[in-house]
């Protein structure tokens, strides 16, 4: 059993600056992945790193803007989002994977933490 305990959510200007934190309890080595889930829509991938931290995977909408890494020393997994925007306005939720390759699709995650309210404003 995995528990994800997502942080590090705020408000934020248009081209602002967060950085998400999730800490992982229990077993480590599953490939993580985080998703946001905005008013009105489906949840939907934004980025994903393997077990071993060599690959990263990205949603076309956050392609140059956001940076998922991992830290297994301390069992967290970051996502640094740079020059935001409005439309990146969503509750953002990581999650884990016993695949070893990138996983986009929700259905292939087993763990999912509480999420992370993100807002931007124009």
């Amino acid at each position: 059993q995995v528990q994800l305990v997502e942080s590090g959510g705020g408000l934020v200007q248009a081209g602002g600056s967060l950085r998400l934190s999730c800490v992982a309890s229990g077993r480590s080595s599953y490939g993580m992945g985080w998703f946001r889930l905005a008013p009105g829509k489906d949840r939907t991938y934004v980025a994903a790193i393997t077990p071993s931290g060599t690959s990263t995977g990205y949603a076309d909408s956050v392609k140059g803007r956001f940076t998922i890494s991992r830290d297994d020393g301390k069992n967290t997994v970051y996502l640094q989002m740079n020059s935001l925007k409005p439309e990146d306005t969503a509750v953002y939720y990581c999650a884990a994977t016993s695949s070893r390759v990138i996983q986009t699709s929700k259905i292939m995650y087993n763990y999912w933490g509480q999420g992370t309210q993100v807002t931007v404003s124009s």
